[in-house]
């Protein structure tokens, strides 16, 4: 799992999209254990609580579901679950600001998409 923390998001956020981003690239498939708590607050040297907590929020998402006494288990859909869950915020957060922003600049519609191309043709 790689987490470069930042001052800008709470950490047990940041954990659960470490794990999700794990998720989504295969590093961790459906039906395989994810880290442990203890071994995520070690390696980074983080208050468990907090480790759980991002968990936690995996967990209510249906993400990850517990085995008694084994751990945290990837659900099946997961990667799935995330996808949605990350389209309607990317949606809802960045696409929108993206609007208001270009608006507030006079920003046409043919003129954004041409700016969006040309970033895609970076990559």
């Amino acid at each position: 799992m790689k987490l470069t923390l930042n001052e800008e998001e709470p950490i047990f956020i940041q954990i659960a999209k470490a794990i999700e981003d794990e998720i989504l690239i295969d590093e961790i498939k459906e039906h395989e254990q994810i880290p442990s708590t203890t071994e995520i607050s070690k390696l980074y040297k983080i208050n468990p609580a907090t480790v759980l907590k991002g968990i936690n929020t995996l967990v209510d998402k249906d993400v990850v579901y517990k085995k008694r006494g084994i751990g945290m288990f990837v659900n099946e859909g997961a990667k799935e679950i995330i996808r949605n869950f990350r389209k309607e915020n990317f949606k809802n957060i960045f696409i929108r600001e993206l609007l208001i922003e270009a608006k507030k600049l006079q920003i046409e519609k043919q003129e954004l998409i041409d700016m969006i191309k040309c970033y895609k043709e970076v990559e």
